[in-house]
Protein backbone atom coordinates (compact mmCIF):
# COMPACT_ATOMS: atom_id res chain seq x y z
CA UNK A 1 0.00 0.00 0.00
CA UNK A 2 1.25 3.22 -0.83
CA UNK A 3 0.97 6.85 1.33
CA UNK A 4 0.12 8.84 -1.11
CA UNK A 5 -3.83 9.65 -2.04
CA UNK A 6 -4.54 8.86 -5.14
CA UNK A 7 -7.00 10.03 -7.63
CA UNK A 8 -10.56 8.63 -8.61
CA UNK A 9 -8.56 7.80 -12.32
CA UNK A 10 -5.84 5.95 -10.33
CA UNK A 11 -7.72 4.05 -7.88
CA UNK A 12 -9.93 2.85 -10.59
CA UNK A 13 -7.03 1.33 -12.46
CA UNK A 14 -5.76 -0.22 -9.30
CA UNK A 15 -9.56 -1.55 -8.20
CA UNK A 16 -9.89 -2.54 -11.80
CA UNK A 17 -13.08 -0.79 -12.36
CA UNK A 18 -14.45 2.05 -14.23
CA UNK A 19 -14.70 5.86 -12.68
CA UNK A 20 -18.42 5.57 -13.53
CA UNK A 21 -18.57 2.90 -10.10
CA UNK A 22 -16.68 4.69 -7.82
CA UNK A 23 -19.10 7.91 -8.26
CA UNK A 24 -21.70 5.14 -7.72
CA UNK A 25 -20.54 3.79 -4.69
CA UNK A 26 -19.58 7.50 -3.26
CA UNK A 27 -23.02 9.16 -4.08
CA UNK A 28 -24.82 5.48 -2.89
CA UNK A 29 -22.63 4.42 0.05
CA UNK A 30 -20.50 6.96 0.97
CA UNK A 31 -17.31 5.57 0.27
CA UNK A 32 -15.80 8.17 -1.51
CA UNK A 33 -12.35 9.74 -1.31
CA UNK A 34 -11.64 11.75 2.30
CA UNK A 35 -9.19 13.73 2.44
CA UNK A 36 -9.50 17.47 0.80
CA UNK A 37 -7.45 20.27 0.05
CA UNK A 38 -8.83 23.44 -0.89
CA UNK A 39 -9.05 24.29 -3.99
CA UNK A 40 -8.20 20.85 -5.05
CA UNK A 41 -10.47 17.66 -5.45
CA UNK A 42 -10.90 15.42 -3.04
CA UNK A 43 -8.31 12.29 -3.03
CA UNK A 44 -8.76 8.75 -1.79
CA UNK A 45 -6.22 8.27 0.90
CA UNK A 46 -4.97 4.55 1.77
CA UNK A 47 -7.99 3.74 4.30
CA UNK A 48 -10.22 4.87 1.46
CA UNK A 49 -8.60 2.27 -1.17
CA UNK A 50 -8.55 -0.51 1.61
CA UNK A 51 -12.31 0.14 2.28
CA UNK A 52 -12.91 0.11 -1.67
CA UNK A 53 -10.88 -3.37 -2.17
CA UNK A 54 -13.85 -4.94 0.75
CA UNK A 55 -16.27 -3.54 -1.35
CA UNK A 56 -15.19 -4.35 -4.55
CA UNK A 57 -14.33 -8.27 -3.29
CA UNK A 58 -17.52 -8.33 -1.75
CA UNK A 59 -20.01 -7.51 -3.96
CA UNK A 60 -17.95 -10.38 -6.83
CA UNK A 61 -18.73 -12.47 -4.55
CA UNK A 62 -22.69 -11.82 -4.84
CA UNK A 63 -23.09 -9.60 -1.64
CA UNK A 64 -24.98 -7.06 -2.41
CA UNK A 65 -23.75 -3.40 -2.98
CA UNK A 66 -25.85 -2.12 0.05
CA UNK A 67 -24.58 -4.79 2.37
CA UNK A 68 -20.95 -4.56 0.63
CA UNK A 69 -21.23 -1.00 1.65
CA UNK A 70 -21.94 -1.74 5.13
CA UNK A 71 -19.12 -4.21 5.88
CA UNK A 72 -16.54 -1.71 3.93
CA UNK A 73 -17.58 0.67 6.66
CA UNK A 74 -17.43 -1.10 9.41
CA UNK A 75 -14.15 -3.46 8.48
CA UNK A 76 -11.64 -3.10 11.78
CA UNK A 77 -8.73 -4.14 9.48
CA UNK A 78 -8.32 -1.17 6.67
CA UNK A 79 -5.08 -3.01 5.28
CA UNK A 80 -6.10 -4.91 2.42
CA UNK A 81 -4.52 -8.49 1.55
CA UNK A 82 -4.00 -10.86 -1.46
CA UNK A 83 -6.76 -12.85 -1.51
CA UNK A 84 -5.34 -17.08 -1.92
CA UNK A 85 -8.05 -17.94 -3.46
CA UNK A 86 -10.40 -20.80 -2.10
CA UNK A 87 -11.51 -23.87 -2.35
CA UNK A 88 -13.94 -24.15 -5.16
CA UNK A 89 -16.52 -26.88 -6.45
CA UNK A 90 -17.19 -27.28 -10.30
CA UNK A 91 -18.89 -24.60 -10.84
CA UNK A 92 -16.09 -22.15 -9.77
CA UNK A 93 -18.35 -20.61 -6.78
CA UNK A 94 -16.09 -19.04 -4.72
CA UNK A 95 -16.22 -20.24 -1.24
CA UNK A 96 -14.78 -17.72 1.72
CA UNK A 97 -16.27 -19.00 4.68
CA UNK A 98 -19.06 -17.88 6.95
CA UNK A 99 -18.79 -14.34 5.78
CA UNK A 100 -21.70 -11.65 6.01
CA UNK A 101 -24.86 -13.01 5.82
CA UNK A 102 -24.49 -16.73 7.04
CA UNK A 103 -26.52 -17.71 10.27
CA UNK A 104 -29.54 -17.65 11.21
CA UNK A 105 -32.15 -17.34 8.75
CA UNK A 106 -35.97 -15.95 8.60
CA UNK A 107 -37.99 -17.58 11.22
CA UNK A 108 -34.78 -18.92 13.09
CA UNK A 109 -33.96 -21.15 10.67
CA UNK A 110 -30.12 -21.94 10.52
CA UNK A 111 -28.56 -20.93 7.20
CA UNK A 112 -24.86 -22.30 8.45
CA UNK A 113 -25.23 -25.57 7.08
CA UNK A 114 -26.25 -26.91 10.56
CA UNK A 115 -29.74 -27.42 10.19
CA UNK A 116 -31.68 -30.59 8.63
CA UNK A 117 -34.30 -29.81 6.11
CA UNK A 118 -36.04 -32.93 4.27
CA UNK A 119 -32.85 -33.98 2.07
CA UNK A 120 -30.20 -33.62 4.30
CA UNK A 121 -28.01 -30.98 5.50
CA UNK A 122 -29.51 -27.70 4.22
CA UNK A 123 -27.38 -25.31 2.08
CA UNK A 124 -26.74 -22.07 3.98
CA UNK A 125 -27.78 -19.00 1.67
CA UNK A 126 -26.84 -16.25 4.08
CA UNK A 127 -29.44 -13.66 4.32
CA UNK A 128 -30.76 -14.57 0.05
CA UNK A 129 -35.17 -14.74 0.68
CA UNK A 130 -37.53 -17.69 0.70
CA UNK A 131 -36.91 -18.59 -2.94
CA UNK A 132 -33.47 -19.04 -2.26
CA UNK A 133 -34.05 -21.23 0.49
CA UNK A 134 -36.58 -23.28 -0.83
CA UNK A 135 -34.33 -24.04 -3.99
CA UNK A 136 -31.77 -24.32 -1.63
CA UNK A 137 -34.08 -27.65 -0.26
CA UNK A 138 -34.70 -28.79 -3.92
CA UNK A 139 -30.74 -29.21 -4.90
CA UNK A 140 -30.74 -30.84 -1.55
CA UNK A 141 -33.35 -33.57 -2.62
CA UNK A 142 -31.68 -33.58 -6.21
CA UNK A 143 -35.32 -32.07 -7.52
CA UNK A 144 -34.62 -31.37 -10.84
CA UNK A 145 -38.01 -30.34 -11.79
CA UNK A 146 -38.43 -28.15 -8.64
CA UNK A 147 -35.16 -26.35 -9.37
CA UNK A 148 -36.07 -25.69 -13.28
CA UNK A 149 -39.61 -24.46 -12.31
CA UNK A 150 -38.22 -21.76 -10.15
CA UNK A 151 -35.62 -21.04 -12.26
CA UNK A 152 -37.99 -20.20 -15.04
CA UNK A 153 -40.13 -18.58 -13.00
CA UNK A 154 -37.26 -16.26 -11.10
CA UNK A 155 -36.17 -15.37 -15.35
CA UNK A 156 -39.41 -14.63 -16.40
CA UNK A 157 -40.34 -11.98 -13.22
CA UNK A 158 -36.94 -10.73 -12.31
CA UNK A 159 -34.80 -11.02 -15.29
CA UNK A 160 -31.37 -12.82 -15.60
CA UNK A 161 -29.16 -10.16 -13.72
CA UNK A 162 -31.73 -10.23 -10.42
CA UNK A 163 -32.11 -14.03 -10.65
CA UNK A 164 -28.24 -14.26 -10.72
CA UNK A 165 -27.99 -12.26 -7.89
CA UNK A 166 -30.28 -12.74 -5.42
CA UNK A 167 -31.47 -16.46 -6.18
CA UNK A 168 -28.87 -18.58 -7.72
CA UNK A 169 -24.96 -17.24 -6.64
CA UNK A 170 -26.53 -17.61 -2.79
CA UNK A 171 -26.98 -21.67 -3.84
CA UNK A 172 -24.04 -22.05 -5.21
CA UNK A 173 -21.75 -20.39 -2.88
CA UNK A 174 -23.76 -22.43 -0.02
CA UNK A 175 -23.35 -25.68 -1.90
CA UNK A 176 -19.43 -24.54 -2.02
CA UNK A 177 -19.41 -24.27 1.65
CA UNK A 178 -21.19 -27.26 2.67
CA UNK A 179 -18.68 -29.11 0.35
CA UNK A 180 -15.66 -27.31 1.62
CA UNK A 181 -16.60 -28.33 4.95
CA UNK A 182 -17.81 -31.93 4.12
CA UNK A 183 -16.19 -32.99 0.95
CA UNK A 184 -19.54 -33.91 0.36
CA UNK A 185 -22.09 -32.34 -2.24
CA UNK A 186 -20.74 -33.11 -5.85
CA UNK A 187 -23.85 -34.88 -7.24
CA UNK A 188 -25.98 -31.76 -5.70
CA UNK A 189 -23.43 -29.13 -7.87
CA UNK A 190 -23.36 -30.90 -10.84
CA UNK A 191 -27.19 -31.37 -11.04
CA UNK A 192 -27.67 -27.83 -9.86
CA UNK A 193 -25.42 -26.70 -12.00
CA UNK A 194 -27.10 -28.53 -15.09
CA UNK A 195 -30.21 -27.25 -14.13
CA UNK A 196 -28.84 -23.27 -14.27
CA UNK A 197 -27.31 -24.33 -17.46
CA UNK A 198 -30.51 -25.10 -19.18
CA UNK A 199 -31.95 -22.56 -17.76
CA UNK A 200 -29.93 -19.70 -19.23
CA UNK A 201 -29.95 -21.94 -22.75
CA UNK A 202 -33.53 -21.24 -22.59
CA UNK A 203 -33.04 -17.88 -22.32
CA UNK A 204 -30.44 -17.41 -25.19
CA UNK A 205 -32.38 -19.19 -27.59
CA UNK A 206 -35.75 -17.70 -27.39
CA UNK A 207 -34.15 -14.50 -27.19
CA UNK A 208 -34.23 -11.51 -29.78
CA UNK A 209 -30.70 -9.66 -30.51
CA UNK A 210 -30.14 -7.61 -33.36
CA UNK A 211 -27.21 -6.60 -35.55
CA UNK A 212 -23.82 -8.07 -35.55
CA UNK A 213 -21.96 -9.70 -32.73
CA UNK A 214 -20.27 -7.04 -30.89
CA UNK A 215 -19.10 -9.18 -28.00
CA UNK A 216 -16.68 -12.35 -27.66
CA UNK A 217 -17.34 -14.61 -24.70
CA UNK A 218 -14.24 -16.52 -23.06
CA UNK A 219 -13.26 -18.27 -20.62
CA UNK A 220 -9.46 -18.02 -19.53
CA UNK A 221 -7.10 -20.69 -20.82
CA UNK A 222 -7.19 -24.12 -18.74
CA UNK A 223 -10.52 -22.32 -17.15
CA UNK A 224 -13.43 -25.05 -17.19
CA UNK A 225 -15.85 -23.45 -15.13
CA UNK A 226 -18.11 -21.54 -17.66
CA UNK A 227 -21.40 -21.05 -15.30
CA UNK A 228 -21.11 -17.21 -14.73
CA UNK A 229 -20.09 -16.93 -18.18
CA UNK A 230 -23.15 -18.63 -19.99
CA UNK A 231 -25.35 -16.21 -16.92
CA UNK A 232 -23.40 -12.98 -18.78
CA UNK A 233 -24.52 -14.41 -22.26
CA UNK A 234 -28.51 -14.29 -20.93
CA UNK A 235 -28.31 -11.52 -19.77
CA UNK A 236 -26.92 -9.72 -22.37
CA UNK A 237 -29.30 -11.49 -25.35
CA UNK A 238 -32.27 -10.34 -22.46
CA UNK A 239 -29.98 -6.65 -23.22
CA UNK A 240 -31.05 -7.36 -27.22
CA UNK A 241 -26.88 -7.38 -27.66
CA UNK A 242 -25.44 -10.36 -29.84
CA UNK A 243 -22.40 -12.39 -28.49
CA UNK A 244 -19.86 -15.18 -29.44
CA UNK A 245 -19.66 -17.64 -26.89
CA UNK A 246 -16.18 -19.50 -27.19
CA UNK A 247 -16.40 -21.27 -23.56
CA UNK A 248 -14.03 -23.12 -21.73
CA UNK A 249 -10.06 -23.10 -21.63
CA UNK A 250 -9.57 -21.12 -24.52
CA UNK A 251 -5.54 -20.51 -25.22
CA UNK A 252 -4.04 -17.03 -25.87
CA UNK A 253 -3.51 -18.38 -29.67
CA UNK A 254 -6.89 -18.99 -30.04
CA UNK A 255 -8.59 -16.11 -28.91
CA UNK A 256 -6.45 -14.02 -30.69
CA UNK A 257 -7.51 -15.52 -33.76
CA UNK A 258 -11.41 -15.14 -32.89
CA UNK A 259 -10.35 -11.67 -32.33
CA UNK A 260 -8.52 -11.23 -35.79
CA UNK A 261 -11.48 -13.01 -37.67
CA UNK A 262 -14.72 -10.89 -36.01
CA UNK A 263 -13.43 -7.85 -35.31
CA UNK A 264 -14.96 -7.73 -31.79
CA UNK A 265 -16.09 -4.78 -30.23
CA UNK A 266 -15.89 -6.48 -26.84
CA UNK A 267 -14.32 -9.19 -25.49
CA UNK A 268 -14.68 -10.75 -21.97
CA UNK A 269 -12.43 -13.13 -20.42
CA UNK A 270 -13.48 -15.36 -17.33
CA UNK A 271 -11.27 -16.87 -14.62
CA UNK A 272 -12.83 -17.94 -11.03
CA UNK A 273 -9.17 -19.11 -10.02
CA UNK A 274 -5.40 -17.44 -9.71
CA UNK A 275 -4.11 -20.18 -11.45
CA UNK A 276 -6.22 -19.46 -14.38
CA UNK A 277 -5.68 -15.90 -14.49
CA UNK A 278 -2.40 -15.42 -16.38
CA UNK A 279 -2.44 -11.74 -17.01
CA UNK A 280 -0.33 -13.02 -20.39
CA UNK A 281 -3.52 -13.40 -21.93
CA UNK A 282 -4.56 -9.89 -21.97
CA UNK A 283 -1.46 -8.90 -23.05
CA UNK A 284 -1.75 -10.53 -26.22
CA UNK A 285 -5.09 -9.81 -26.29
CA UNK A 286 -4.11 -5.66 -26.55
CA UNK A 287 -1.25 -6.54 -29.39
CA UNK A 288 -3.58 -7.47 -31.41
CA UNK A 289 -3.79 -5.45 -35.37
CA UNK A 290 -7.71 -5.26 -34.75
CA UNK A 291 -7.60 -4.65 -30.64
CA UNK A 292 -11.00 -4.50 -29.23
CA UNK A 293 -12.50 -1.25 -27.87
CA UNK A 294 -13.16 -3.19 -24.58
CA UNK A 295 -11.19 -5.91 -22.87
CA UNK A 296 -13.08 -6.79 -19.17
CA UNK A 297 -11.04 -9.34 -17.27
CA UNK A 298 -14.18 -10.76 -15.36
CA UNK A 299 -14.14 -13.57 -12.44
CA UNK A 300 -12.46 -13.24 -9.17
CA UNK A 301 -9.36 -15.24 -10.49
CA UNK A 302 -7.52 -11.69 -11.88
CA UNK A 303 -5.66 -9.82 -9.97
CA UNK A 304 -6.49 -5.64 -10.28
CA UNK A 305 -2.86 -5.60 -9.26
CA UNK A 306 -1.87 -7.45 -12.09
CA UNK A 307 -4.33 -6.40 -15.33
CA UNK A 308 -2.60 -4.15 -18.10
CA UNK A 309 -3.57 -0.39 -18.68
CA UNK A 310 -6.72 -0.98 -20.92
CA UNK A 311 -8.23 -3.47 -19.33
CA UNK A 312 -11.63 -3.24 -16.74
CA UNK A 313 -12.62 -5.26 -14.62
CA UNK A 314 -16.41 -5.47 -13.79
CA UNK A 315 -17.89 -6.03 -9.97
CA UNK A 316 -20.77 -7.78 -11.00
CA UNK A 317 -22.93 -9.11 -13.90
CA UNK A 318 -24.59 -5.95 -14.34
CA UNK A 319 -21.41 -3.73 -14.50
CA UNK A 320 -20.59 -6.54 -17.09
CA UNK A 321 -23.67 -5.86 -19.15
CA UNK A 322 -23.70 -2.42 -18.92
CA UNK A 323 -20.48 -2.33 -20.73
CA UNK A 324 -20.56 -4.22 -23.10
CA UNK A 325 -23.56 -2.68 -24.03
CA UNK A 326 -22.43 0.54 -24.11
CA UNK A 327 -19.45 -0.09 -26.22
CA UNK A 328 -21.97 -1.86 -28.68
CA UNK A 329 -23.91 1.54 -28.39
CA UNK A 330 -21.36 3.44 -29.22
CA UNK A 331 -19.96 1.63 -32.07
CA UNK A 332 -22.98 1.56 -33.53
CA UNK A 333 -23.70 5.39 -33.52
CA UNK A 334 -20.17 5.68 -35.28
CA UNK A 335 -21.46 3.81 -37.98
Amino acid sequence: MVDEALSAGAVARRLGVAVTTLRTWHQRYGLGPSQHTPGHHRRYTPADLARLEIMRRLTAEGISPAEAARWARQAPDLAPTPDPGPPRLATGTRIDGPGPGTGTGAGGTRTDGTGRDGGGATIPVGRAGPAARGLARAAMRLDAVSIATTIARSLAADGVIATWDRLLRPVLVGIGERHAATSRLIEVEHLFSRCVSEAFAMVTRSGTTTGPARILLSCADEEQHSLPLEALAAALTEAGTAYRMLGARVPPAALVEAVDRTGPAGVVIWSHTRATADPHQLTTLLAVPRRPLLVLAAGPGWRADTLPAGVVRPVDLAEAVSLAVAVRDALEQSA
